[in-house]
């Protein structure tokens, strides 16, 4: 998996590419864990993601968990097999996905 990172000011935009499971989820999470201090808004933009695993769900809801302290997060560009897997878990329901 590949993450891209831009970050502007307090927001911080990360774009994995590939399949986001028990291999590469810690990969984020040690992004995300380096990167999110001082973070308002969080973008995490699934356009390139091609896969989600439940490591991955742990990831992301960590994240969540993080940003209803210190600001928002957001999920853009989610396909179709993406959103199967948030509708399924609930995630839908406690994700802002744009």
């Amino acid at each position: 998996m590949k993450i891209n990172k831009v970050i502007d000011g307090e927001t911080l935009r990360i774009s994995p590419e590939g399949r986001l499971d028990t291999t590469t989820a810690p990969q984020l999470e040690a992004e995300l864990r380096q990167s999110i201090q001082g973070v308002t808004l969080l973008e995490l933009d699934f356009d390139r993601l091609e896969y989600l695993s439940s490591a991955g769900l742990r990831v992301i809801l960590a994240a969540q968990k993080t940003m209803n302290q210190q600001g928002k997060m957001v999920v853009r560009h989610v396909n179709e097999t993406i959103m199967e897997v948030f509708e399924v878990t609930g995630f839908n329901d406690i994700l802002t996905i744009e």
